[in-house]
């Protein structure tokens, strides 16, 4: 018996002795963090987020912030060469563009004795050819198509609507996007020839631009006219057949076919003409079947939303197309 107890203690020791070195050799326990997850999450590196942000989606020209453009304007009051409101449109230009981060000068220059100014805005500097995107930021001096008035011409759909394009153009534009250095150019003393202010012709602001362009700019778009209600934009007969083909072309299949109709109705002295004189490419988006032309009814109750979209809308596919 005392064999037997003997060696059954030894089998037991050995049996307790075993299951600690199996104890020992085991993986400890996970512990417990040191400090909350939170708190080791806030001390990642910004590499190891875990759902990184989305890209934002590119923006569509919006037709309702450019009538807000437009309406900015507006209020300002009529905007003729030397008035209060010419004076305080040029500084919210500046300011507009700037803030969107474009690269803004002015274009000094004198007229008749008037400090004239174009307003020039610059992106995607030094990638690829220059297009121009062009409209007049003055108003008529005299509403002479109001029989009687020497009222000033309030500019809406004739100055304020083209500009109001411009600068949506200048917040919806996914530059990235476009193959062009692209500058949008704001023309002074354009619509006071012929009586708006004794001795002055049209069209002043882009022949000194034309003239001093050191560049050959692979496109000129000019918008003239283009807010009306009841939009109906031809052909211009002074405009690039090639260039104003492609616009249209775009135009429809944006289903805008209504509105951008591909038959010669006008031919314009505007502001795309001392471009094509030059030579280059150039084309008037233009409505000017428009009754309240240089007239006291030119109101801002004559602009039209979806109207200022469409032709923002086809300029950008326009420049952002490959």
């Amino acid at each position: 018996m005392r064999r037997y107890t003997s060696h059954f203690a030894s089998l037991l020791l050995l049996l307790t002795f075993w299951l600690w070195l199996t104890g020992c050799s085991r993986a400890p326990e996970t512990a417990l963090p040191a400090e909350p997850v939170a708190g080791q999450l806030a001390q990642m590196p910004a590499s190891a987020t875990l759902t990184p942000a989305p890209t934002p989606a590119p923006r569509l020209f919006d037709g309702r912030r450019a009538h807000q453009f437009a309406a900015a304007q507006l209020s300002l009051g009529p905007r003729w060469p030397g008035s209060d409101g010419h004076r305080q449109v040029r500084a919210l230009l500046v300011d507009t563009l700037t803030q969107a981060n474009w690269q803004v000068e002015t274009q000094d220059f004198d007229y008749q004795g008037f400090a004239a100014q174009n307003i020039i805005a610059r992106a995607n500097v030094g990638h690829g050819p220059v297009v121009i995107i062009g409209a007049h930021y003055d108003t008529r001096r005299i509403a002479d198509q109001t029989p009687g008035s020497s009222a000033p011409v309030p500019g809406a759909v004739d100055g304020a609507s083209g500009v109001a394009v411009l600068l949506e153009l200048a917040q919806a534009l996914n530059l990235p996007q476009v193959p062009y250095e692209v500058w949008l150019a704001f023309f002074d003393v354009e619509d006071n020839g012929h009586g708006g202010i004794a001795g002055w012709d049209w069209i002043a602001g882009s022949r000194y631009m034309a003239d001093n362009l050191t560049v050959s700019p692979a496109g000129i778009i000019v918008l003239d006219m283009i807010g009306d209600a009841d939009q109906q934009l031809y052909y211009e007969g002074n405009s690039d057949d090639a260039l104003r083909a492609e616009i249209w072309a775009i135009a429809a299949d944006l289903d805008y076919g209504d509105f951008f109709i591909p038959a010669v109705r006008h031919t314009m002295i505007d502001d795309h003409l001392p471009f094509a004189q030059r030579g280059w490419a150039a084309v008037d988006i233009i409505d000017f079947d428009y009754p309240y032309w240089h007239t006291v009814d030119d109101t801002l109750d004559k602009i039209s939303p979806d109207s200022l979209e469409r032709v923002g809308r086809t300029v950008q596919t326009w420049l952002e197309q490959p």
